[in-house]
């Protein structure tokens, strides 16, 4: 990886949902603008707040897509990313960890 790049694996797929009461949402259904939410597998040196493993919250119509050994990656800027859940919090860090 480069510079400022993160390469994520999507956690989920971008087939059919079940809402919490259990009704199943068809993947045609139209919804509005919908976050998405990917493991890190991969980080370039200048990343500062972003570990491999870390779960990230990133627009799912702004990404890359890649294949690498038959599996499907996104690739995505440092600047790109809405969030990061992460078990560790830095002190000396900005923003704020899920």
């Amino acid at each position: 990886m480069l510079h400022d790049r993160v390469l994520v694996r999507q956690d989920g797929g971008e087939g059919e949902r079940r809402s919490t009461a259990g009704i199943v949402i068809p993947a045609t259904a139209s919804m509005g603008r919908r976050l998405s939410w990917a493991t890190a597998v991969g980080v370039g040196p200048n990343v500062r707040s972003i570990v491999v493993g870390d779960r990230v919250l990133f627009d799912p119509d702004d990404r890359s897509e890649v294949e690498l050994h038959g599996k499907e990656y996104v690739l995505l800027r440092e600047r790109d990313v809405h969030a990061v859940a992460a078990t560790r919090v830095e002190s000396d860090g900005t923003g704020l960890y899920l």
